[in-house]
This record gives C-alpha cells, sequence and structure tokens, in this order.
C-alpha cells in the first residue's frame, strides 16, 4: 500500500477541500481549517491524516485512511491512530472540548461483492454494551466513472482506472479533464502519475496501463517523458505491452518480469515525487547523491517514512541523514 499512500497523501495535502467535499453531508456549510498538527513532541505518530473542519459554525475533525484492502488489521490500525489523535487534540485543546472525529476508510480495491458502509473496532467484553469505534467505508473502487467524477474535483479522477466500469473511452475523457482543470504543468504531472499508480493496483483486471499511458503522452506531448523518473515508467509500461504479444509458452516468465516491471515503475514514480516533497523544502532539486539517497531509502524503510523525514526534519537536519550511511535495523 506504501507507493499508492504516498501519492494520495501527496496529492490530498494539496486539496483537502476537494477531499472534504465528498466525504461531508451534502448541503452542509463547510470551512476547512487546515490539517491536524499537533505542538506536543512526545505524541510521534503523525498526524497528516486528519483535517480540522468547521461544519455548520461547529468545530469537527476529519480522519480518512487510505487502504489497499479492508483487510482484517483496518479497524485495529483506525482506531490505534484514533487514540493518538484524540490524544494529540485533548492536549492541544488546554482544557477545551475535543472537537468530536469521525474516520473513513477510502478502500481501493478488493472482493466483487459491495462493501459495508460502516465497519467498527468493539473492544468490550463479550456481552457488555459496545466500547470502540465505529468509521465509514468508501469503497472508492466499486464506484463508476460517473460517481467519481460527480464528486466535482479533479482529485477524484484520478481514481477512475480502479472504477468498476472503467474503459479506454471514460478514461481517455478523464485524462482530457484534467488536462483542462489542473492549474499548472506541475500539478498535471502529479495528478496523472496518481492515475498511472492506481491503474497499477487494477482491481477489476481492466488491464488499462499501456492505453493510460498512451493517452497521457498523447494529450501531454511528452510531459510525463520528459519527467525523469516517470519517464522510465513509461517506458516500462510500453515493453511490457510488446511483450504480452509473445508465445504461450513464454507467458509465465514475461509475466514475473511484468511485475518487477511494474513494482519498479510504481518506486520510480514515488521517487520523483519525494524528488519533488524535497525540492519544495529545500528550495532546489535534489543532487544526483541525495536522489541516490532517497531512493535506497524509500525501498528499504519504506516512502512514508522517508516522507516522515522530508515533513518534519529542517533543512540542514535533512541533508545530514540523507547523507548518513542507511541504516535499516
Amino acid at each position: 500500500m506504501g507507493d499508492a499512500d504516498i501519492t494520495l497523501r501527496h496529492l490530498v495535502r494539496r486539496r483537502p477541500e476537494d477531499l472534504v467535499r465528498a466525504l461531508v453531508p451534502e448541503g452542509r456549510p463547510v470551512e476547512v481549517l487546515g490539517w491536524v498538527d499537533s505542538q506536543v513532541t512526545n505524541i510521534e505518530r503523525r498526524l497528516d491524516k486528519a483535517i480540522r473542519l468547521r461544519i455548520d459554525g461547529e468545530p469537527r475533525v476529519l480522519h480518512v485512511e487510505f487502504c489497499f484492502a479492508l483487510r482484517d488489521d483496518v479497524p485495529d490500525r483506525l482506531f490505534e491512530y484514533l487514540g493518538f489523535l484524540f490524544a494529540a487534540l485533548r492536549l492541544d485543546a488546554h482544557g477545551e472540548a475535543v472537537p468530536p472525529i469521525e474516520s473513513v476508510a477510502v478502500v481501493l480495491s478488493g472482493r466483487r461483492r459491495r462493501l459495508p458502509t460502516t465497519g467498527k473496532r468493539c473492544i468490550a467484553w463479550p456481552g457488555r454494551p459496545f466500547s470502540g469505534a465505529h468509521f465509514r467505508i468508501d469503497a472508492v473502487y466499486q464506484r463508476t466513472v460517473s460517481e467519481l467524477r460527480a464528486r466535482g474535483s479533479v482529485l477524484w479522477l484520478v481514481f477512475a482506472p480502479l472504477a468498476r466500469n472503467a474503459t479506454v473511452a471514460a478514461l481517455r475523457t478523464i485524462v482530457a479533464e484534467i488536462h483542462t482543470e489542473a492549474a499548472t504543468a506541475e500539478e498535471r504531472a502529479e495528478l496523472y502519475t496518481a492515475l498511472l499508480v492506481m491503474a497499477t493496483i487494477d482491481p477489476w483486471g481492466h488491464n488499462l496501463l499501456k492505453e493510460l499511458v498512451m493517452m497521457v503522452e498523447d494529450k501531454e506531448e511528452g510531459l510525463l517523458r520528459r519527467t525523469p523518473i516517470i519517464g522510465e515508467m513509461i517506458i516500462e509500461a510500453e515493453r511490457r505491452g510488446e511483450e504480452r504479444g509473445e508465445e504461450r509458452g513464454e507467458r509465465r516468465g514475461e509475466e514475473r518480469g511484468e511485475r518487477r516491471g511494474e513494482e519498479r515503475g510504481k518506486q520510480q514514480a514515488i521517487a520523483e515525487l519525494l524528488g519533488r516533497l524535497f525540492a519544495r523544502r529545500l528550495g532546489r532539486r535534489p543532487t544526483a547523491e541525495e536522489e541516490r539517497s532517497i531512493v535506497e531509502r524509500a525501498r528499504a524503510i519504506g516512502p512514508g517514512e522517508v516522507e516522515d523525514a522530508l515533513l518534519d526534519l529542517e533543512a540542514d537536519a535533512l541533508v545530514r541523514w540523507l547523507a548518513e550511511p542507511l541504516r535499516t535495523s
């Protein structure tokens, strides 16, 4: 889940209003106040999945978790995060009431049968009244392309390859909408990167990655190919497409190569996003050595941990951290 999670976290940090608009009941006046940013240093868990809101003039907090699938550990993870979040909000409230919190699990793949709309984690003794937490389930992969488009933002368009009725024609329209609605070329590149990463998940077996790459390249006249690491992802996708025409006897070896290539492509896309985050923090692109260190650390300890370091560390400390020998234990 790390590749998709870091891609989506990167996007929603830029567009919290678009995220909230689809997850808050319609017709309610909503003001986005910003991401929860606790000053409590003894709470180490990052709180960048929670947004402070004002709904009908009242303070609220929305916690959003992107999940590859609704696995058995998801309720545990949401409940654990809520504990950290509540503690941080309580300590920062300085005696005032903690705002009500709602959690939403945005699910990217899973079973074909409809998922429930709510989940729960009960910690009460058997036979006792319920104690624990409920959370909402938004199975975006079970939506249609039209339902995602109706959410009214390019943020939700990147989930179109996951839709149960995704087709080449539908994605061509999505690519055109992103091209029109994105504010800058950089934003378009980020949205298209997320679109490609979502296409690699492919919960319904649509197998649209190669066609999607071609659409983006045709629309943007080489925009992604000129983006250093993402360009390699495109070349890899094209190679895989050519290999699909080989003899049946070579199919197994090819499929293993495709999976390895797909994984490399996703890692490369994530490395590019981390490089951009570095550039925003330090005001310059990473050097070749720094870029190599970012990639190695993302592979060794996970892209989420690297993103946390890029967000948490001051500029000088970040440069020193990337220059240190990599320690994984």
